[in-house]
């Protein structure tokens, strides 16, 4: 069955509570996690609850929506053959509400997190908060990059949740989820990190997502995940869902990149992002071994682009990027989602390896669409799902060859059904050489039945039949 990668919608978000009622060494007292005892001497998190929720909140966006379903209705001569009203001068639309969640983390300044796809086109925003008071909410700024958004209220006696630092996280760490699922009202939910830094899910532009297996369903878009302190260390954001509701696998947005982006959204209203200038991709023990340099994380340049930061800094064809302003790079994703939280015009230190040698160099993020980490330009039609990008021949990772490189195979995609994978080279369609993308998009466009691609995998060429 495919995967069915799912926002978590409007309605909220659920805290997780660990409710076991045995004892265990992870859960004896200490000074910095106190263990709670109700009055039956059972563990218990309601003391916790009862500190970090008013600070959860429920929002509700209303909007206006077209009420032509359908192109056809829009027809002069399809109205006039099915004998329907003309069409009015203004397009008929309709009120439509959905629901979120949100996390107060700025009490003085009533500043409120959430998620873009929540707030987006909404026209009126209404924070509900757990005393039940309603306050109108004013949009401060939105990134869809990262799907947070930042609303504003003026209201007093509001509670607020202290951020925590996302790095520190490690996988089976506790953590609580907060929101409002179903719209049945505030729920709390329970469960452990799962995994961390997951990327490439297609789910937003920038990716270095908390998995966590806390139960979150539909509704909790823009909810807090919390630690076992109290502390704020993601915003939840999607779930796979293949049946529609939660199967154990849900998203956050980790606090440190809700921090870089909330910093220029109250300062712009909008994230001013810098741009380096390089292709790149996943440096894996193959590209290794060709390379001749010890196998380990990074991004492989492929490209450097003219005029750019990275060629500046003195970045080449072939160098591995091991680190950011000394945080290691775990991949091209993970490049990319660095990259783009830095702000523009910044001056950044670059880890490379370079034929064995570490090296530092310095970089100052310039703006523009030609600059930053490329994944290659998207394919339609019969290679939809997937990312291609010219390869001229002489490339220091793929040698004397010419053709289109696949950067990226989206999971569940046509391209990916086909049998389409990353790293491959299309060489020809229907045995005609394409040398650029353009070239093979004007092949593709003129072949209306069987298509054969030449396909370079490693060492093997194959024929790749796509119907």
């Amino acid at each position: 069955m495919p995967v069915r990668l799912s926002r978590l919608g409007p309605i909220a978000l659920a805290l997780c509570i660990f409710t076991s009622g045995l004892a265990a060494p992870a859960l004896s007292q200490t000074a910095d996690l106190p263990l709670y005892r109700n009055d039956q001497g059972l563990p218990t998190l309601a003391p916790l609850l009862a500190k970090v929720t008013p600070a959860v909140v429920n929002i509700s966006v209303e909007s206006q929506q077209s009420t032509d379903q359908n192109p056809l209705f829009n027809d002069p001569f399809f109205r006039r053959f099915f004998d329907l009203q003309p069409l009015p001068q203004q397009p008929q639309m309709r009120r439509q509400m959905s629901a979120g969640s949100g996390v107060i983390f700025d009490a003085a300044k009533g500043y409120v997190l959430t998620n873009h796809h929540v707030v987006e086109n909404g026209e009126r925003i209404t924070v509900t908060l757990k005393d039940r008071r309603q306050v109108d909410a004013e949009l401060i700024g939105s990134d869809p990059g990262t799907d947070i958004a930042l609303l504003r209220i003026d209201a007093a006696g509001l509670s607020a949740l202290e951020m925590g630092d996302s790095d520190r996280l490690q996988v089976g760490d506790y953590v609580l989820a907060i929101g409002n699922p179903f719209g049945l009202g505030q729920t709390v939910t329970s469960g452990i990190v799962s995994a961390l830094g997951r990327s490439g899910l297609n789910i937003e532009g920038y990716e270095d997502f908390i998995q966590t297996d806390a139960s979150i369903n539909p509704g909790n878009s823009g909810g807090a995940l919390v630690t076992l302190d109290g502390r704020l260390v993601g915003i939840n954001t999607a779930i796979i869902a293949p049946s529609g509701g939660n199967v154990g696998i849900g998203f956050a947005v980790p606090a440190n990149m809700v921090n870089a982006v909330v910093s220029q959204l109250i300062e712009f209203g909008e994230v001013q992002r810098g741009q380096l200038g390089v292709m790149i991709q996943d440096f894996t023990p193959d590209l290794a071994e060709a390379l001749g340099v010890d196998a380990g994380a990074g991004a492989v340049v492929t490209q450097v682009e003219p005029d750019s930061p990275a060629e500046a800094a003195g970045v080449q064809p072939g160098d591995v990027i091991v680190s950011v302003d000394g945080r290691p790079v775990a991949s091209s994703a993970d490049l990319r989602s660095q990259i783009g939280l830095k702000r523009l015009g910044r001056r950044i230190e670059i880890g490379i390896l370079r034929n064995g040698e570490l090296l530092t160099l310095q970089a100052a993020l310039h703006k523009g669409p030609q600059f930053g980490p490329k994944f290659g330009e998207p394919a339609t039609g019969r290679l939809s799902g997937a990312k291609l990008r010219d390869l001229q021949s002489g490339d220091p990772l793929y040698g004397d060859v010419s053709g289109v490189v696949v950067m990226q195979v989206d999971v569940d995609s046509r391209a990916d059904r086909s049998g389409l994978e990353a790293g491959d080279i299309i060489l020809a369609a229907n045995q005609v050489p394409v040398a650029s993308v353009a070239a093979l998009r004007q092949q593709l466009a003129s072949i209306d039945g069987a298509l054969a691609l030449t396909i370079q995998r490693g060492s093997a060429r194959l024929f790749l039949l796509i119907r």
